[in-house]
């Protein structure tokens, strides 16, 4: 099945037209919609990657942008963004630097963005065959915030509470949980409880997140046999180092 590449442009129409016919010579599937929320849903399912056209109009649309932001979050999609450097500044003040993973500065090199596009959606393959991280946090801007730093890496799936975590393991076993420790209703040791009772979920390491660093605290923590902890004040380079050294060894080198 051909890459879908969806792109969002408004009053551009000449430009649109030739990004579409070199997009879709190169074997790419393409849709131009306006900056619609509408326009986005409709094509959501079906889109891999988002290509921004920008212009004036981003800066009247910003609540677009925050949902577009919101979606790639959720569905682990990527965006690329054609425009001056200004623009692009600004694109990534509101969707985050984080899900931008081409930028090409006007005047571009068309040959050179499908070149690009290419090495893209194939590096996006390779991603989404790799490891497989649930966050499990009743604390949806901290979850979106670490979501956002894992998934140009890894493949992200979020649960706000323990029973929609639960839910989700019966059908499904992630590389990797990371779960937050002072959850409210059930709390993440009794999460763990559950997911270690169950054959299918038994052998899926566990990182309980915690904001106490005290060493009661800590000590309380790994009593419960976790494969580690992690500090959610940690920063993200130190968040991403330490889930990467995790895989390439299997152990965990608490922050």
């Amino acid at each position: 099945m051909a890459t879908k590449i969806t792109i969002i442009s408004k009053g551009s129409a000449f430009i649109t037209d030739a990004l579409t016919k070199n997009l879709q010579q190169a074997g790419f599937e393409t849709v131009v919609i306006a900056p619609e929320i509408n326009a986005l849903n409709e094509n959501r399912k079906d889109s891999d990657i988002y290509l921004i056209y920008a212009g004036d109009y981003v800066s009247e649309n910003k609540g677009f942008f925050v949902y577009l932001k919101d979606v790639c979050v959720e569905d682990e999609k990527l965006i690329s963004v054609i425009g001056y450097a200004e623009e692009i500044s600004d694109i990534k003040g509101v969707v985050s630097a984080n899900l931008v993973a081409l930028e090409f500065v006007r005047p571009f090199d068309m040959k050179l963005l499908i070149s690009n596009m290419q090495q893209l959606c194939e590096a996006d393959a390779e991603r989404k065959k790799g490891k497989h991280i649930l966050l499990i946090d009743d604390d949806l801007m901290y979850l979106k915030t670490v979501q956002g730093w894992l998934a140009p890496k890894y493949r992200t799936t979020v649960a706000r509470s323990g029973m929609q975590a639960i839910t989700y393991i019966a059908t499904h076993v992630p590389d990797l949980i990371l779960l937050d420790y002072e959850m409210p209703i059930t709390t993440g040791p009794q999460v763990m409880e559950m997911i270690r009772s169950e054959p299918n979920s038994s052998g899926i390491p566990i990182i309980f997140l915690t904001g106490k660093s005290d060493k009661e605290s800590v000590m309380t923590v790994m009593a419960l046999k976790p494969q580690g902890y992690m500090l959610k004040s940690m920063p993200k380079e130190k968040i991403l180092e330490t889930i990467d050294n995790y895989f390439k060894t299997k152990k965990w080198a608490n922050g």
